[in-house]
């Protein structure tokens, strides 16, 4: 339902929806609503792989992300040389990322700050400008 919500406005840069999506997932994990990876858990991985109405609405998902992820990347926003699945796999590992809980637990950021540095390393990598 959220990535529906984004696919209305056409004014909105593919780049942007996927920030968008990335950003939902870690505010849903962070309120505790998001479950651990399907393959960490083989009796939920066998039920969800059952279920066909799960595999549809994973489908749905995976081709409008696709969709976003090839403009973003003709568009320069994306790496275009990486493959569009490793982007995608990106984007659905950040849904269950381990690293948003061990910061959160530290007590030393807000999930704000949490979200918008995870954010950044995933969208901007960890590079820095180089040296002066």
């Amino acid at each position: 339902a959220f990535v529906a919500t984004l696919e209305d406005d056409a004014k909105v840069r593919a780049i942007d929806r996927l920030r968008s999506v990335a950003r939902w997932t870690m505010q849903v994990q962070l309120a505790g609503e998001m479950p651990s990876l399907p393959a960490q858990n083989s009796s939920l991985r066998t039920a969800l792989m059952a279920d066909r109405s799960y595999l549809d609405r994973l489908m749905q998902v995976s081709d409008a992300l696709g969709a976003w992820i090839t403009d973003a990347q003709a568009s320069g926003a994306l790496n275009r040389a990486l493959p569009p699945e490793v982007v995608l796999y990106t984007l659905f590992a950040r849904a269950c990322d381990p690293v948003l809980a061990l910061l959160k637990g530290s007590g030393q950021h807000s999930d704000e700050r949490i979200i918008e540095m995870l954010l950044s390393t995933c969208f901007d990598g960890l590079a820095g400008p180089g040296p002066a």
